[in-house]
C-alpha cells in the first residue's frame, strides 16, 4: 500500500497513529539540525519532519529530494509546534521514519503555485505541470461538481441521458464544421457535431420526451476567451411543452446550481427581457443587470444645435457615470483611447459633467448652453456630481460601443461585484439576420427555430420584422445558453427554408431526413443549450474558459503541449484519397 491516508487528510485527532504518505515534494528547507518537505497530492499538503538526531542517514537522504520528486513517506503524527493556520492540515506534521524515492523529477519549467511564474503558453506546452497547481485543480473540482448536480437535477425532473454521434452530415448553417474523411467511402466526409440539434428533434419524434446530455461539439471558427474548438454543452430537449414550461424548468436547474455548488440562493422568478428593450437600454442582447446605468437616446434632443457631428447622427445615446463628475481631462483622454480601440470603433466621445454645485461643464459648450445640458443630464437621470458620456453614429454600432463603455465605467467604479448574481431571459429576439455580403436572410439561431405563429404574415412582406420564439439565460453579462420552440410542422420548415434562400432540392439534400420524420408525427417540441465551460468559468469568477478546460487550446486552435494540429503520413493521405493543395 502506497498510502494510508492522503496528503489533505491528517487532523489533531490522528495524532500518535502510524501512517504512510505519497505524492509530490512542494518545497524542501534544510535548516541544519531538520529537514523539512512539504509533501503535496491532490487533497492537499501536509509537512514531514527529518531529525538529524534521531536519523541522520534518513535526514540526509531527505536533504537531496527536489521539486516534483515523487516519495513514499512512513511515519508517525505529531501535534506541530508552530502551527499553520492557511493549511486544513497545518496542526500536524509527519515524524518521518521511512522513506521511499519512487521517481526523481527534473526541474520543473515553472513553479507549481497558484501564483506560478510561468506564462500561458509555457504552461499550455506543459499542461500535465500546470494542472498540479491547486487553483486548477479546484477548478477542475468545481466542473466535476457541477456536471454532478446537473445529473442530479435532471433526473429528479424525469429527463434521460442518451447519446447521439460525433460523426455527422456537414450542413450549411451556423458556423465552419470540421470535417472528417472517410476511408471506406472514398471522397465522401463526416461533420463533427456544432451540436446535437437535429438528433434531440428525432428523439422527441422518437417519444423521448425528456432529454439531455452534456455533450463535446466542435465549431472551426475564430477564438477568444469564451471559445475553444471544441467544448462541452448541456444540450437539453422536451415535448409538448410551451415557452413558459422550458423556462421554469431550467430556471429551477439554475437555482439548483447556484444552491447545490455555491450556497447560493436566487430568490424570485427570473426577469423576461425582450431582445429590443435589452438592445435600447443596454446596447447589448446579454446585459448585466448588477449595476444600472441604461443607455438612454438623446437624439430628439441633442440635434439641431448645428453640431455637425449630433446633426450627422443615426443615433445618439449617453450613459450616466454616478460621482464621477471630478474625472480629470487625462480621465477622459484614457476613455476615448478606450471607446475609439478598432475592435469598438467609435470615432469619438463627447462628455458633460453636472457639477456639484448645479453647473455644467462638457466638450461642447460651443454649442449647447446649460439648459441644453440640463435636458441631457434629466434624459439619462443624472444628478450633481454625476459625468454624461454621450456617442453618436449609426444605430447598431453606437449602441455596441456605449455597451462597452457602460461595462468599462462599471469596472472602473467596481460594480460589477464578485458573488453577486443577476440572472435574466432574454426573448422575443429576431428570428433573422438579414447578410449584406450574401444579400439574403440568416437564421440568427438556426433553421429549425420557430416563428412567433403571430408573425407568419409578415414573412410574405417583412421577413426582417418576424420574432423568434426563442430565449437566452445571461447572468451577469454572460450569455450561458440558448434556445426556442422548435419548428414540428413540415410545411413551416419548408417556408422557414424559403426565408433562408434554400431551394427545395437543397432542403432535402441537406435536411431531409428531419423532413421525413416530421411526417410521422412530431409533438410540439423545444430545448436549450448551456455553455458548460462558461457556466463552470462563471462559478469560479474566472473570465476565460480555458482554465475549467483539463486539455485546451492556444488562441490559434493548438494544443502546443501534444503539438497538434499536425502532418499526417502520405500513406494516410493516400488510404483517404486525398491530396495536399500545393
Amino acid at each position: 500500500m502506497y498510502r494510508t491516508h492522503t496528503c489533505g487528510e491528517l487532523r489533531l485527532e490522528n495524532a500518535g497513529e502510524t501512517i504512510s504518505l505519497s505524492g509530490w515534494v512542494q518545497r524542501s528547507r534544510d535548516l541544519g539540525g531538520m529537514t523539512f518537505v512539504d509533501l503535496r497530492d491532490r487533497y492537499g499538503i501536509t509537512q514531514l519532519v527529518f531529525n538529524m538526531e534521531d536519523n541522520e542517514e534518513l535526514c540526509r537522504q531527505a536533504r537531496k529530494l527536489g521539486r516534483e520528486f515523487v516519495i513514499q513517506a512512513h511515519g508517525s503524527v505529531a501535534e506541530r509546534s508552530s502551527k499553520n493556520p492557511k493549511l486544513p492540515s497545518g496542526d500536524i506534521e509527519i515524524l518521518v521514519s521511512e522513506l521511499n524515492l519512487l521517481k526523481a523529477a527534473e526541474t520543473p519549467p515553472f513553479t507549481i503555485e497558484n501564483e506560478s511564474d510561468g506564462g500561458d503558453e509555457l504552461r499550455m506546452q506543459y499542461r500535465f505541470l500546470d494542472l498540479r497547481r491547486p487553483v486548477m485543480r479546484k477548478n477542475l473540482e468545481l466542473r466535476h461538481k457541477m456536471a454532478q448536480a446537473i445529473r442530479k437535477y435532471f433526473d429528479s425532473e424525469g429527463f434521460l441521458e442518451i447519446e447521439t454521434p460525433n460523426l455527422i452530415k456537414s450542413t450549411p448553417e451556423g458556423a465552419r464544421d470540421f470535417i472528417v474523411p472517410s476511408r471506406m467511402n472514398e471522397g465522401q466526409f463526416y461533420a463533427l457535431p456544432q451540436s446535437p440539434q437535429t438528433f434531440k428533434q428525432l428523439l422527441m419524434v422518437a417519444g423521448y420526451d425528456k432529454y439531455f446530455q452534456i455533450v463535446k461539439c466542435f465549431r472551426d471558427e475564430d477564438l477568444r476567451a469564451d471559445r475553444q474548438p471544441e467544448f462541452t454543452q448541456i444540450d437539453c430537449e422536451m415535448s409538448f411543452v410551451e415557452r413558459d414550461d422550458i423556462l421554469n424548468t431550467f430556471e429551477g436547474l439554475t437555482k439548483h446550481l447556484f444552491k447545490e455548488v455555491l450556497d447560493v440562493t436566487i430568490e424570485g422568478s427570473f426577469e423576461k427581457m425582450p431582445y429590443d428593450k435589452a438592445i435600447e437600454e443596454y446596447g447589448s442582447d446579454k446585459p448585466d443587470l448588477r449595476f444600472g446605468m441604461k443607455i438612454k437616446e438623446l437624439s430628439s434632443i441633442a440635434k439641431g444645435k448645428d453640431f455637425r457631428v449630433f446633426d450627422d447622427a443615426e443615433y445618439i445615446g449617453a450613459i450616466s457615470a454616478e460621482g464621477c463628475a471630478t474625472y480629470s481631462r487625462k480621465d477622459l483622454d484614457g476613455l476615448t483611447d478606450f471607446i475609439t480601440r478598432p475592435q469598438i470603433g467609435a470615432k469619438g466621445m463627447i462628455y458633460a459633467k453636472y457639477n456639484e454645485d448645479g453647473s455644467f461643464k462638457s466638450s461642447v459648450d460651443k454649442f449647447f448652453g446649460a439648459e441644453d445640458l440640463k435636458a441631457w443630464a434629466d434624459e439619462t437621470g443624472a444628478a450633481p456630481g454625476d459625468l454624461i458620456l454621450v456617442l453618436a453614429g449609426d444605430r447598431g454600432s453606437t449602441l455596441n460601443a456605449l455597451s462597452e463603455l457602460r461595462l468599462e465605467m462599471a469596472n472602473r467604479l467596481g460594480l460589477r461585484k464578485k458573488g453577486e448574481y443577476k440572472p435574466l431571459w432574454i426573448v422575443d429576439f429576431p428570428l433573422l439576420d438579414w447578410d449584406e455580403e450574401s444579400q439574403r436572410f440568416h437564421a440568427m439561431h438556426h433553421p429549425f427555430t420557430s416563428p412567433k405563429l403571430d408573425d407568419l404574415d409578415l414573412f410574405e412582406t417583412d421577413p426582417g420584422k418576424v420574432k423568434a420564439n426563442a430565449y437566452d439565460l445571461v447572468i451577469n453579462g454572460v450569455e450561458i445558453g440558448g434556445g426556442s420552440i422548435r419548428i414540428h410542422d413540415e410545411d413551416l420548415q419548408k417556408l422557414m427554408f424559403k426565408n433562408l434562400g434554400f431551394t427545395e432540392e437543397e432542403a432535402e439534400k441537406q435536411f431531409g431526413f428531419l423532413m421525413s420524420a416530421f411526417r410521422y408525427g412530431a409533438p410540439p417540441h423545444g430545448g436549450i443549450a448551456f455553455g458548460f465551460d462558461r457556466w463552470v468559468a462563471l462559478f469560479a469568477g474566472l473570465d476565460s474558459i480555458r482554465d475549467v478546460i483539463a486539455f485546451p487550446k492556444n488562441n490559434s486552435g493548438r494544443d502546443v503541449m501534444i503539438d497538434t494540429p499536425s502532418e499526417v503520413s502520405q500513406e494516410q493521405l493516400d488510404e483517404l484519397g486525398l491530396q495536399k493543395k500545393k
